[in-house]
């Protein structure tokens, strides 16, 4: 009897273990489930991208540079429903920025926009780095956006630089004087060895 009721009580205290273990996994399973609506609520409102070419070079570069449309393309598409459709844009958002590094036109290929091809392309990446973590720093992610719009602003302005530059006429002798500036042009410096005075020569 004694044995019985010893087995009872354990079995009791078994079943109400697990009750309670079901309850807690529920209850944090609800907050997991809130925590995600408030992170996927945040990045959905601020996931707003200046994907419309700024100026008139830049409009004209989509048409000739397919990296730069199709990286436009993909900032103009807002991912909708679940955090899981927004790490997918951000995943190939990073791609589409890298492609722009590989195949700048040849107009462009110039340092000042390399480097503000460089940041944005840091900017998009450390996007879908933060978006892909277990827990999303969704305060981090909402204020990548507006950075990530500042160098898309920055990168085109230099676009629009780049080619109003190209469009000064050179002024007579400028030509010559930049390619005597030009150090790939350049005679190398090699001293001259001066023969010495003191050595016999034969004459």
């Amino acid at each position: 009897m004694k044995l019985k009721f010893i087995y009872l009580l354990s079995l009791f205290f078994v079943l109400n273990s697990c009750k309670d273990e079901n309850e807690k996994r529920l209850v944090e399973n609800k907050k997991d489930a809130l925590k995600r609506e408030v992170i996927f609520s945040n990045i959905n409102k601020a996931w707003v991208f200046n994907a419309n070419p700024i100026n008139e070079t830049s409009r004209s570069t989509v048409l000739g540079w397919n990296e730069w449309r199709q990286f436009l393309s993909e900032l103009d598409q807002k991912p909708k429903k679940t955090i899981g459709a927004f790490q997918k844009k951000s995943a190939e958002l990073s791609k589409k920025v890298m492609a722009l590094n590989s195949n700048i036109p040849l107009n462009f290929d110039k340092p000042q926009l390399k480097s503000r091809i460089a940041v944005l392309i840091t900017k998009v990446r450390m996007l879908n780095l933060y978006i892909h973590l277990k827990d999303i720093p969704d305060q981090k992610v909402v204020a990548l956006i507006p950075e990530i719009n500042i160098e898309l602003v920055s990168l085109q302005n230099q676009m629009d630089k780049i080619v109003q530059k190209s469009k000064i006429p050179l002024e007579e002798g400028e030509s010559e004087l930049l390619k005597m500036l030009d150090t790939t042009r350049a005679i190398p410096n090699t001293p001259q060895i001066q023969p010495d005075p003191n050595i016999p020569r034969v004459e």
